[in-house]
């Protein structure tokens, strides 16, 4: 069933209003205090390498052990469609490593999805080409032949039902955001220049979708990862949130919590092969690090949280300040209930 633009509307309004309670409520005097809900598992995975073989046997672990614990199996259902959303924004780099989508694909395989019936969905066709999910316009070669890339600047996976509404007006934003302004026709009314309309492939046309982002942090996010890989590079007209340090954030919150969205989010799966601590999103080989680290998790401000404490410690060790407190990305979220920012709570559960 899907949501009318006014419902849409609705769940954007009660949302701001509870981003604006939160830092206000309290307890009732001598009420007892609420237990603090259990924070979803983490699974970690040990990269001996960076390669296929490497990646393919430990993804497969990664599945299968949320499976057990989920109760969740990733097989076909009725739609027998499965998406991948993938990060490739930073270009060369900073983008999902390869090896690891085409791992994930091996693995959704053997539970009965062909070859066809596996998409991936990202934002820009340049970057996209830039790091070989695209076919190269030299030599036509892609490791992805027979599986569809969904192109969201094209414009073509938006529908006029499902959209994001916000009073803030479209405006020009440097941060590769220059074809978000698309719409879904070639004329943008007023009442369109305030809705940023969601890509409805990975929740209409799927029966689930994992996400799959790298990390690098961002001057207006904070953290640019598991959150806004799955909200605002997969809708259109985003780019006048960065207007102002207090839209993006509560955006990513709101967006993330739609219901239709977080019902078929399976899970995001991170691999820290490489991230970037300062100077993002744009890609500074000087501020990358790489750990042979692996993370599955269907709680991605958690994800985000692990993320942060990590820039932060790597910002102190080189004399930059942490990633600014002013920005509330996860918190908001959080207030929401998409999930924990507790980092200190987390259940790691290595599976080596």
């Amino acid at each position: 069933m899907r949501f009318v633009p006014v419902l849409l509307l609705g769940l954007a309004i009660l949302a701001r209003a509870a981003l604006a309670a939160a830092p206000a409520a309290s307890a009732a005097p001598g009420a007892a205090p609420k237990p603090a809900p259990v924070s979803e598992p983490v699974w970690e995975a040990k990269l001996a390498a960076f390669d296929e073989p490497t990646y393919e046997r430990q993804v497969e672990r990664l599945i299968a052990e949320f499976e057990r614990a989920s109760g969740r199996k990733l097989v076909p259902g009725a739609k027998r469609k499965v998406g991948l959303k993938i990060y490739a924004d930073s270009g060369p780099g900073l983008a999902t490593p390869i090896p690891l989508v085409k791992a994930v694909i091996a693995s959704l395989k053997r539970r009965g999805f062909e070859h066809s019936e596996i998409f991936l969905v990202g934002l820009n066709a340049l970057r996209l080409r830039m790091t070989g999910y695209l076919p190269s316009l030299v030599s036509g070669q892609t490791p992805f032949f027979g599986i569809p890339v969904y192109v969201l600047e094209s414009g073509r996976y938006y529908d006029p039902v499902w959209f994001y509404d916000s009073p803030l007006p479209q405006r020009f934003d440097p941060i590769f955001a220059q074809e978000q302004t698309k719409g879904v026709s070639p004329t943008t009314t007023k009442d369109e220049d305030r809705k940023s309309f969601l890509a409805t492939p990975l929740f209409l046309d799927a029966d689930f979708w994992i996400n799959l982002p790298v990390y690098t942090d961002h001057p207006t996010l904070g953290i640019n990862g598991a959150l806004v890989n799955a909200t605002l590079w997969n809708a259109s007209n985003t780019a006048r949130f960065f207007r102002s340090p207090a839209n993006a954030p509560a955006a990513v919150a709101e967006m993330s919590a739609i219901p239709e969205l977080r019902q078929t989010w399976m899970f995001t799966l991170a691999s820290l092969q490489h991230y970037q601590f300062i100077g993002g999103p744009f890609f500074n080989s000087l501020y990358t690090v790489s750990e042979p680290l692996m993370w599955l998790s269907n709680d991605p401000v958690m994800l985000d949280a692990l993320i942060r404490d990590r820039m932060n410690s790597l910002r102190k060790k080189q004399g930059f300040e942490p990633v600014d407190e002013e920005i509330r990305t996860l918190e908001f979220a959080e207030t929401l209930g998409v999930g924990s920012t507790k980092t200190k709570q987390v259940r790691m559960i290595p599976i080596d």
